[in-house]
């Protein structure tokens, strides 16, 4: 049975007659990781895994939700004086009414069932979906003319007041923008954005997860974090035009190289260089360059590697491996620590080496890496 049919029917079962569908995807991120709290470039895009939520106005003033996923329901009111849901998952969507309320929004009550086929915890940004899955549909039934610009920046508001999560806009930019065959190249600083054709005919974008979190991750990205901002500060010092650091020049970075910590230096050596490789994948995307591409995210993985330290033991075996069987570009995604590796492949290796990623870091690490195909796809509508 499809996912939809399941929640229609789910829906049918708990509020008696449907509602309206609406869906939003997931996203990867081809290239410029850690860019954006350093107000660079990343470029991502919706992916052809998402959630979907049947969903009906109830005339009340509450919101009635059955998630099939965690197979739990719940009732709440957003007005408020309300206490925040107790479900992880309800936040989410109590999140997004408080900030539609607090835009000038309308927000009806209404009844919902919504499922995923995210991969949880694979860094593909399934909170984004759920966030930007409801702030489109709520947006929709009640009339309130929000463009998806203000609606990803409801869902980022919404990890950050009832999840506790410092998140960037990319993820839910990505889930509201994305469109099928083409990535986003997003300036974090302006918000400027632009459309570039990724028609991978004869390849294939496959996610190799390490299924391995290590524990570090949040310490050691506002560690980052505080690297980069010493180093644009240092930088800034001779050249006030900087405001972050993705407005350095390369040089900029040396003349200071002697005022600032090794470790600050290193750290925004790879931005830096990060910040013109999303510019190069995107002049070789225009002319159908996917060799150029591919060598790019192996740069940046070396980069994160050894330069901004974020990657592990995992992630660096599967990206060798991937060099190794002639893979055309392979890198880790997202924060680090753990997670996934992006890869593109061609389509006649594509078998060869998802069995030989499989068996070989099984023999390594004693756990099997799950695997993921994704394609570039539409964002957030109504189905």
């Amino acid at each position: 049975m499809s996912m939809t049919t399941q929640i229609h029917e789910k829906f049918v079962a708990l509020f008696g007659e449907g509602g309206e569908q609406y869906a939003a995807a997931g996203r990867i991120n081809l290239i410029g990781e850690h860019t954006d709290y350093n107000g660079g470039y990343v470029f991502p895009g919706a992916i052809d895994k998402g959630i979907v939520a049947e969903i009906k106005l109830n005339g009340t003033d509450k919101v009635r939700a059955f998630s099939i996923d965690c197979d739990e329901y719940v009732e709440f009111s957003f007005q408020n004086d309300e206490a925040l849901p107790g479900q992880q998952w309800a936040r989410y969507i109590f999140g997004v009414c408080r900030e539609i309320l607090k835009r000038g929004g309308k927000v009806a009550g209404f009844d919902t069932v919504f499922a995923g086929d995210v991969p949880l915890g694979a860094g593909l940004s399934s909170s984004a979906a759920l966030e930007s899955c409801y702030a489109n549909a709520i947006n929709e039934l009640n009339g309130n003319g929000f463009d998806k610009f203000e609606l990803a920046k409801i869902g980022q508001s919404t990890e950050h007041n009832y999840c506790g999560v410092k998140c960037g806009i990319m993820d839910q930019f990505a889930s509201c923008f994305g469109k099928a065959g083409c990535l986003i190249r997003l300036n974090c600083k302006t918000l400027e954005y632009k459309y570039f054709p990724f028609d991978s005919k004869g390849y294939k974008v496959v996610l190799i997860d390490s299924c391995v979190k290590h524990k570090l991750a949040s310490s050691a990205y506002n560690k980052r974090r505080e690297s980069c901002e010493n180093a644009a500060a240092a930088i800034r010092k001779n050249h006030p035009e900087v405001e972050f650091l993705s407005d350095a020049k390369r040089v900029w970075l040396d003349e200071v190289r002697d005022r600032i910590p090794e470790e600050d230096f290193l750290r925004a050596e790879y931005v830096i260089g990060e910040v013109q490789r999303v510019l190069d994948v995107c002049d070789a995307l225009e002319r159908g360059d996917y060799e150029t591409v591919g060598e790019m995210m192996y740069q940046t993985h070396f980069g994160l590697s050894r330069l901004y330290e974020v990657s592990c033991e995992e992630l660096d075996f599967l990206n060798k491996l991937a060099r190794k069987m002639d893979v055309t570009g392979s890198r880790v995604m997202g924060g680090g620590f753990g997670g996934c590796t992006i890869n593109l492949v061609k389509e006649e290796l594509y078998e060869d080496f998802v069995n030989a990623a499989k068996e070989q870091f099984t023999a390594r690490f004693g756990h099997e890496p799950k695997v993921y195909d994704v394609v570039v796809s539409d964002g957030a509508r109504k189905l």
